[in-house]
């Protein structure tokens, strides 16, 4: 008898997608596993269990988790789920394991083998696998949609013979993934676009996408980036300056859209108060970190402020999940090319190999332990979070987290690569 990957219905309401898609069900049956999706979960995805069961899935109930050896899932299991799951499988998701080390002691307590997807290592191996960059991706382009919304005015200039509708003005704070595709878009719909880091790298990544960067450029911005192509904390002159010019821009702007976050600590306060005070009744902004406490002073997860001076801060949760079908087909890819490695294809059985570098960076919890290095101590005394990075720092990734790649090509190309997909941005 094969062994059972279930996918299940997300239980969060704010989720939307799903870990699996019709083309990866017909994959994984392909792999030897017998598939089961949990009835209807699929739906917020468009994706209709027909289509599941038409490549290959039987369609189930939450009790079938119990009888799996794979649980692949969007979000981190709930303690009812985890109740489920029978001791030994192997479950993989977004596991979100920083600040929430109660968690991760559950799922060790639970006898499960937990992967964190967020953990897949930057390597051309694992490339397919990266749903930091698949997710983000996606983030960057709601975020631009989502400021539209709420401008309720027209962004491309228009020409007409009653007079001439301006170009509204998009400041990106950020050039990961998400800035990258942020830029893109507000570009596509015809905003005049500008852009910053303090990664020298990104500006000619900024500049080819028709945008204006916008930076400090002195000698220390110059050497502001390690050799793993992360941002390196700045000084206090550089960031006084910096802060300064951000604030003169931001009060000209329309939208601005900040996508900084951190990997294990709270997200950087890139906009201050008095930067929202100062800009025009009606501009908006769309702070992306917002569930790691936001990189903008007012903003509340979940909600659209408007400030006192009728500046709108959009708070949405879950970005990707916005465009669930979408976010899912990208998603359920990550997850099964990531699986894919951990199955013996000539047995076609769960085969995990523990010294493997993609295993080693992402198990967290393994029989009965929690094994990922960063949490070792999860399931005995609570992790303190760490305090905030300061509103001026406009750091990409703190300087303690630049763990380079293992192998590294010539300069320029290694460059280059983290340009474009730099670690520790949405």
């Amino acid at each position: 008898m094969g062994q059972t990957v279930f996918i299940p219905r997300e239980l969060d309401a704010n989720e939307q997608r799903v870990a699996a898609s019709p083309d990866t069900v017909k994959r994984l049956a392909g792999l030897g596993f017998e598939v089961v999706v949990e009835k209807g979960a699929g739906t917020g995805s468009r994706i209709p269990d027909q289509d599941f069961a038409a490549n290959g899935a039987k369609i189930g109930t939450a009790g079938d988790a119990k009888k799996a050896d794979v649980v692949l899932k969007v979000r981190r299991p709930t303690d009812a789920e985890l109740k489920g799951y029978k001791q030994g499988a192997a479950v993989i998701a977004i596991m979100d394991p920083y600040g929430n080390d109660a968690a991760v002691a559950a799922m060790a307590k639970a006898g499960i083998t937990a992967f964190s997807m967020e953990f897949m290592p930057r390597i051309t191996r694992a490339q397919v696998m990266d749903v930091l960059s698949s997710q983000a991706n996606l983030a960057g382009y709601q975020a631009v949609i989502d400021a539209a919304a709420e401008y309720d005015r027209a962004l491309p200039m228009m020409m007409t013979a009653a007079g001439t509708v301006p170009a509204a003005k998009a400041f990106i704070m950020g050039v990961g993934v998400a800035g990258l595709q942020a830029i893109a878009t507000a570009r596509r719909l015809g905003a005049v676009v500008t852009a910053t880091d303090v990664r020298p790298a990104v500006k000619e990544q900024v500049q080819s996408l028709g945008a204006k960067f916008l930076a400090v450029e002195d000698e220390e911005f110059k050497a502001a980036e390690t050799a793993g192509g992360y941002a390196k904390e700045m000084s206090k002159e550089y960031q006084a300056k910096q802060a300064a010019l951000t604030a003169e821009h931001i009060a000209k702007q329309d939208i601005v859209i900040t996508t900084a976050l951190i990997p294990g600590r709270p997200a950087p306060k890139l906009v201050s108060a008095a930067m929202v005070a100062s800009m025009k009744p009606g501009s908006v902004i769309v702070d992306l970190a917002v569930e790691r406490g936001g990189n903008v002073e007012g903003a509340q997860a979940g909600k659209v402020v408007t400030t006192a001076n009728g500046v709108k801060i959009v708070g949405h949760l879950n970005v990707p999940g916005r465009v669930a079908a979408s976010a899912s087909l990208l998603y359920a890819k990550n997850l099964f090319a990531f699986l894919e490695t951990l199955v013996d294809k000539e047995n076609k059985t769960l085969a995990i190999k523990r010294d493997d570098e993609l295993v080693k960076a992402t198990m967290l919890t393994d029989a009965g332990q929690v094994v990922h290095p960063n949490f070792a101590k999860a399931d005995q005394k609570p992790r303190v979070e760490p305090a905030a990075v300061p509103a001026t720092t406009l750091v990409a990734e703190a300087s303690e987290k630049k763990t380079a790649p293992k192998k590294t090509a010539d300069k320029k190309t290694a460059t280059s690569k983290s340009a474009a997909k730099p670690k520790g941005i949405a």
